[in-house]
């Protein structure tokens, strides 16, 4: 009965994913050609056991949740954790990394163990929702978990609060490529229809399964990893996220959204608050970020001091929906950030930060950016050459490089507007002059540069001998400098630096 259940959930989840084919809804095609736009269809939100959390206890249909590790609900105090008190042999944490005993034993853990959808809704001030199917479960296309969000109140500080370790791997890391196909993954995270979802999770640093040490015995010079989850909600495998307007919020101390192959988003409204990355799929040369629909926003708060929008240490791809993504302010860091390439296929996107990754040649939608200094938090009008309005380009942290892709970008020249002054304009494909003293904005139909390729494979640079311009009167860095304390301070010049792409 179990396996039939996962089967029809799983082929739900296929349909709701049918126009993904090959890995993503259909692209959109450039403004001004006569394909049409991709459209997602509504997420089939699954039913299942409802679970509910509560500090006085969790129940499964209405039934105290148990501590038998062998149902398919249960609860224990067992979370995994960075442990304080240890030497430099148990991990690379460090002091901030640590947690007491007392602390995590605090929370309680909800165990799922068996296929199957699950509905969870309540408060949990200290927990945990651990997913892990066992053994085996990598390599079986019948493990797969469905967990439904209805008005969810989650708080974990002292590792992901939402975390899935064994289930379906429906992803091949020996085989990279741009488009990918997660309809089968066994780790799925919906959100209810007009649910409103609070998480709020921590992380856990590396711990040590094994190691070797240096000849003087002073340090760890190898090791195998047991622990390592950086994200607030967590995957070990490719993962899904659907909704249509259900809510998402997640509050992270390091990273936000992270799997260790795969994320497929196709909608739902998903906030994103982190100290950290917002988004990390962190498969070096394999992973592949999808956005095919839904309302997402990245805001990284800059709490470590560094941190990209959505980082993908494969490919990034976005086919459909709204897309917003703020790196830290006082970082290299980028809004988009990818190791093997940025395809913007549809929807709208405005990222900020002050790193530019390139954007693959294969993108089908246009895209443009300009360089200016930003301290956050301005809402700027993009018009097209006639002063038709465009767009609404809202920003939230501080940045010197803006990223704008939508499918109402045109030809020809764009216009970047504070207020009723002009403050950067660009063509895309062309890479124009940009407004009064500002430098020319950069994009182009499919991220092609006029000469088809960026120089020596690198980002844009600016021309010789230009010199950078100096701040729009009255405009100002935010108070202190842009680093914590005032001590770090934004790039000297607007134009995007180089950068080594995605990182863990």
């Amino acid at each position: 009965m179990k396996k039939t259940l996962a089967l029809l959930l799983s082929a739900a989840l296929a349909l709701s994913l049918a126009a993904c084919g090959n890995g993503a809804q259909t692209p959109s095609s450039p403004a001004g050609t006569d394909s049409p736009a991709p459209s997602s269809a509504p997420a089939d939100i699954p039913q299942g056991s409802k679970v509910v959390l509560s500090d006085g206890g969790v129940t499964v249909d209405g039934q105290p949740a148990g501590e038998d590790s062998e149902a398919a609900v249960y609860t224990a105090h067992d979370i995994v954790y960075y442990e304080a008190g240890h030497d430099f042999t148990y991990g690379e944490g460090a002091e901030a990394d640590e947690h007491s005993q007392a602390e995590a034993g605090a929370h309680t853990v909800v165990h799922i163990t068996k296929p199957g959808a699950y509905v969870l809704s309540g408060t949990l001030s200290a927990g945990q929702i651990a997913v892990d199917l066992g053994e085996g479960a990598e390599d079986d296309p019948q493990a797969v978990v469905d967990l439904v969000l209805d008005g969810v109140d989650l708080t974990c500080t002292v590792a992901p609060a939402i975390i899935f370790y064994n289930v379906y791997e429906c992803g091949d890391k020996d085989d990279p490529k741009a488009e990918v196909d997660t309809s089968a993954a066994g780790a799925n995270l919906y959100l209810a229809d007009g649910s409103e979802n609070t998480v709020r999770g921590s992380y856990v640093a590396r711990i040590y399964k094994s190691y070797e040490l240096s000849e003087d015995g002073t340090e760890v010079v190898d090791s195998k990893k047991l622990h390592k989850y950086d994200g607030a909600v967590y995957s070990k495998m490719s993962m899904n996220v659907a909704g249509n307007d259900g809510v998402l919020r997640i509050e992270a101390e390091n990273e936000g959204l992270d799997t260790e192959l795969h994320l497929t988003i196709l909608g739902g409204v998903i906030d994103i608050v982190s100290g950290n990355d917002g988004i990390n799929t962190n498969e070096d040369g394999a992973s592949v970020t999808t956005v095919n629909g839904g309302r997402l926003t990245v805001t990284v708060d800059g709490s470590t001091g560094e941190g990209d929008g959505i980082d993908s240490n494969g490919w990034l791809v976005i086919n459909g929906g709204t897309v917003r993504a703020y790196a830290c302010s006082f970082s290299g860091d980028a809004g988009v950030d990818s190791d093997m390439g940025i395809l913007l296929n549809g929807g709208t996107v405005v990222a900020t930060g002050n790193m530019l990754d390139a954007i693959d040649g294969a993108s089908a939608q246009r895209y443009v950016v300009f360089s200016l200094r930003d301290g956050g938090g301005t809402e700027y009008a993009l018009k097209d050459a006639d002063g038709g309005d465009l767009m609404a380009v809202p920003t939230a942290n501080g940045f010197s490089v803006l990223l704008v892709s939508c499918p109402q970008l045109p030809e020809g020249l764009c216009a970047l507007y504070d207020g009723g002054t002009l403050v950067s304009s660009a063509e895309p494909g062309a890479g124009s002059q940009g407004g009064p003293g500002f430098p020319g904005g950069m994009g182009g139909p499919g991220g092609q540069r006029p000469d088809g390729e960026w120089p020596d494979g690198g980002r844009p640079q600016r021309p010789d001998g230009e010199t950078p311009p100096e701040l729009p009167e009255g405009q100002t860095p935010p108070e202190g400098g842009f680093g914590p304390g005032g001590a770090q301070q934004p790039p000297e010049t607007p134009e995007p630096p180089t950068g080594d792409g995605g990182s863990v």
